[in-house]
């Protein structure tokens, strides 16, 4: 094996770990940011595959893939709504809402696909591709695996920094933190703190559409039953693992990206190794980390805790 051809190699892997990171990079932005204001979404899973379906069926009426975004995210806040009012005014148990929506999504986004194609050749369409900086596309090695990406995967990028200053350098934000941390704070002050969970919540929410959205538009140019395989629950692994901080949780996704980008190319490569296995690395790496980290964690203390004014 070359020296030119062990560098193409690599390339690839690190290229691809790009692209698979940025579905995960906005939905895990976007879960950090529910998950700061108290409420633990574990509807993860269903947004994100509404966000492919909205964005397919948009992309294959229309043909124009910017509108398919758009619908993506708009179908994500919506989302939120739903679960901030289970969550935030119903206090249902937030596990129950989030599972109990996961199995709502994958139930219904079959249903409409199956009503929107009704037994006729699946329509298709032609997906985001590559988009080269100039100059910077050029440097060597760097180039091909760091500017020459989806547009999106870029704005992905930039979203991490976006969401810790949105955390850590706004009033905004700070209001947030409060509300995983200590709500009556707010509620004392006279602010609402079931408005500011259903405007995190839809926040979120938008970006995990947005991610499951680039995953159809980027990935694929068809849609399948429970398109998502999963990621939805990588996403909370990685929240986890990532302590709820931006740059802990951009590593974890990181991790996982780059194990399913190795895990690919080992199956292309013909790895004498069981397929399922390759498969399941991402996977197995999260519950490995979620062995590793149980005694730290940087969880916001009422998380998951419906608030009630006493």
């Amino acid at each position: 094996m070359t020296q030119l051809f062990q560098e193409a190699i690599i390339i690839s892997i690190l290229a691809s770990t790009l692209r698979i990171m940025t579905p995960l990079l906005f939905s895990s932005m976007g879960e950090l940011i529910t998950q700061r204001a108290g409420i633990w979404n574990m509807g993860v899973e269903g947004t994100m595959l509404t966000g492919a379906f909205i964005a397919y069926l948009v992309a294959t009426l229309t043909g124009s893939l910017w509108l398919a975004v758009v619908a993506a995210i708009i179908a994500g806040a919506l989302v939120g709504v739903v679960i901030a009012f289970m969550a935030a005014t119903l206090r249902v148990d937030h596990f129950v809402a989030g599972l109990g929506f996961n199995l709502l999504a994958g139930g219904l986004t079959l249903y409409w696909f199956q009503s929107y194609v009704q037994g006729r050749a699946q329509p298709t369409f032609s997906g985001f591709s590559d988009v080269a900086i100039p100059l910077l596309s050029d440097i060597p090695f760097i180039g091909p695996i760091l500017f020459t990406q989806r547009a999106l995967t870029y704005v992905a990028v930039l979203a991490v920094p976006a969401v810790w200053l949105l955390l850590y350098r706004s009033r905004y934000g700070l209001e947030l933190r409060c509300l995983g941390e200590n709500p009556k704070a707010l509620d004392v002050k006279g602010l609402s703190v079931s408005a500011r969970q259903y405007a995190a919540v839809m926040l979120g929410s938008a970006l995990t559409g947005l991610g499951g959205g680039f995953l159809m538009l980027a990935f694929s140019d068809r849609f399948l039953a429970d398109f998502t395989a999963g990621r939805g629950w990588i996403v909370v692994v990685a929240l986890i693992a990532g302590n709820w901080n931006p740059r802990g949780v951009l590593i974890a996704v990181t991790a996982f990206a780059f194990l399913e980008s190795l895990a690919t190319h080992l199956q292309v490569a013909g790895a004498q190794v069981p397929h399922q296995l390759l498969l399941a690395l991402p996977y197995l790496a999260s519950i490995g980390l979620l062995m590793g980290l149980r005694f730290r964690s940087g969880q916001p203390a009422r998380l998951g805790v419906p608030y009630a004014r006493e």
